[in-house]
C-alpha cells in the first residue's frame, strides 16, 4: 500500500510538473490518502504484532 502511495505522489509531482493540475492534484491527494492509512496500519501492527505467551 505504501509503494503505490508513493507510486500516485510521484505521478502526481511529475503531472502538475506538466502543467496537468487537476490530474496531480487528484493523484496527490489519494496517494496522501493511502500514506497515511498504510502507516497507520503499519503501527497497529507493529504494536499488536506476536506476543510469545
Amino acid at each position: 500500500m505504501i509503494k503505490l502511495a508513493l507510486i500516485l505522489l510521484v505521478i502526481g509531482i511529475i503531472a502538475a510538473a506538466l502543467g496537468l493540475g487537476g490530474i496531480g492534484g487528484i493523484a496527490m491527494n489519494i496517494g496522501w490518502i493511502l500514506l497515511a492509512v498504510g502507516l497507520i496500519l503499519l503501527v497497529i501492527h507493529a504494536i499488536s504484532g506476536r506476543r510469545v505467551a
